[in-house]
């Protein structure tokens, strides 16, 4: 069943030498999450940050900290990304030989466990797994940078994985990355997302700006 939608800025787009405060404001501005961007310049394109940073940002957000592993082999960073005060992990099919078993080891790790798909990645990846998962992320952008533009395809994939979600009457979270602004969260809604991530919609303007920006996602 689709639940209220939540919004999770993404801090790759907040200004990195105020980080911190960053995470500080877009809480305050009424985030439900912090999805933290994990790259490794291997499986995407792109170096972002690692487990450090994330204890290092821990105590400025008592909210749900959203991390994505974009980073191949995944498996023996989950402990370092568990302990430094990840709450949701997701990981990607393609970023290590067993998904099931790395799905299962993050909730030995007492953590909430995510799949992405990448826009290339069919839901069907979720066939045998989808009952040892607690969200789901469909990238509507090929990872590895901010600012690109939404892809319309993915709205199919959406749509295919609240199917597979309900038909199973699973509590997984639906959640949708890429491009997101007003006009494609309605539409990312619409097709049984519950979950946004907004890099650049919500740090767009600044901090006074946050509480407004994310408002407009919400409604």
């Amino acid at each position: 069943m689709q639940q209220p939608v939540r919004i999770a800025p993404s801090i790759l787009s907040a200004d990195f030498a105020r980080l911190g405060e960053e995470v500080r404001a877009v809480d305050e501005a009424g985030a439900d999450w912090i999805h933290v961007d994990v790259m490794d310049g291997h499986f995407v394109p792109n170096l972002t940050i690692g487990p450090a940073v994330v204890k290092a940002l821990r105590p400025h957000s008592a909210k749900p900290f959203d991390v994505h592993l974009m980073i191949s082999p995944v498996d023996p960073f989950l402990e370092a990304f568990a302990g430094a005060g990840a709450d949701i992990i997701t990981v990607h099919p393609e970023a290590g030989p067993h998904l099931h078993r790395t799905l299962q080891a993050i909730r030995a790790l007492g953590k909430r466990a995510g799949v992405a798909l990448n826009p290339s990645t069919p839901a069907k990846m979720l066939d045998y797994v989808l009952e040892e998962v607690d969200l789901v992320l469909v990238m509507s952008v090929n990872p590895g940078f901010g600012g690109q533009g939404f892809i319309d395809s993915q709205l199919r994939k959406i749509e295919a994985v609240r199917k597979q979600i309900d038909k199973l009457g699973l509590a997984v979270d639906l959640e949708v990355d890429g491009g997101i602004d007003p006009s494609t969260a309605r539409r990312a809604i619409d097709s049984g997302a519950d979950v946004l991530v907004a890099g650049t919609a919500t740090f767009r303007g600044g901090p006074q700006k946050y509480a407004a920006n994310i408002g407009d996602l919400r409604r």
